[in-house]
């Protein structure tokens, strides 16, 4: 005993107008296959809903049992189908990004801005953090997706390539390296260096050393290290030191009154990926967000 939707929906209309015309009309079909409809049901259950008259159809006891069950399912599945409708056209949907605290003080906000220009009904959470607990929030499914560097040993998460960017020298105005035409990592030893701990730190010292020989005998050491780039760029700010990062901490820079210039011998790079789960897919609101996202990065960021 198996009503199809479309014989429900019929009985449902037959239910509300008390007349096959009417009920017809709403459904969009002839008079003839709505009572066919009605008839099907009928079969499908052993059992009449309707008693016909020549002016109305009047519910029998099993079809006034039945007239509020049917509408409640057909309400809740159109609802439902709805819902999804208004997903699949970003007209609804969250979005939850986990991201490091510079890039989270930086780019995303402006991403972010741009976006909700375009789809203003689709609610984006910036989830900002140190780098190293981005992997950790998309393996557990607080984020739909991270924004964060190249990781080694690599995550057991998808990476797509956000940006690749060069590192630049960060120090205060009128710092005696603002006269030099061009800066060198030779430059960088030769004032303290406030960086970041961790993996950035070491891996930043290996790539200089193994690309560029001749630092080895003046070694690039940091003088002080700290959790957050913020942290840095206030320290370097105070006259504590020079700090390096990468250029789209451009405008954090500005506002602390410092100044951005580019390092070369050797230039190193670092790369930003989108990390998502294996295997699961990403809502509708989620992708376009990562499309836009990818193409915001190409305006700004080239």
């Amino acid at each position: 005993m198996n009503p199809t939707l479309r014989q429900m929906r019929a009985f449902v209309a037959l239910a509300k107008t008390g007349n096959f015309t009417l009920a017809a009309q709403a459904m969009h079909v002839t008079q003839s296959a709505l009572s066919g409809l009605i008839k099907e049901l009928e079969q499908t259950l052993g059992a009449k809903v309707v008693d016909r008259s020549t002016r109305r159809a009047l519910l029998t006891d099993i079809g006034r049992e039945l007239y509020p069950l049917f509408s409640q399912m057909i309400d809740d599945l159109d609802g439902a189908l709805a819902n999804v409708a208004d997903h699949t056209r970003l007209k609804k949907g969250i979005v939850r990004i986990a991201a490091p605290q510079l890039l989270s003080c930086t780019l995303m906000p402006e991403a972010i801005a741009a976006f909700r220009k375009d789809y203003p009904e689709i609610e984006v959470r910036l989830g900002d953090t140190a780098v190293e607990s981005v992997i950790a929030r998309v393996l557990s499914g607080e984020a739909d997706f991270g924004v964060g560097p190249e990781r080694e040993p690599a995550p057991p998460l998808d990476a797509r390539l956000l940006f690749e960017m060069p590192f630049a020298l960060v120090f205060p105005k009128g710092h005696l390296l603002e006269s030099a035409a061009c800066l060198t990592w030779k430059d960088v030893a030769r004032h303290p260096l406030i960086s970041l701990q961790g993996q950035f730190t070491e891996r930043l010292l290996d790539e200089i050393h193994a690309l560029h020989g001749a630092l080895r005998e003046v070694p690039v050491k940091p003088a002080n290290e700290v959790t957050f780039m913020t942290t840095a760029l206030a320290m370097a700010a105070a006259g504590l030191g020079v700090t390096v990062c990468l250029p789209y901490a451009a405008p954090l820079a500005s506002l602390y009154g410092l100044v951005m210039r580019p390092l070369e011998e050797p230039v190193l790079s670092r790369r930003f990926f989108i990390y998502t789960r294996p295997g699961r897919s990403l809502s509708p609101a989620a992708e376009r967000f990562i499309g836009f996202l990818e193409q915001f990065v190409q305006r700004t960021c080239a």
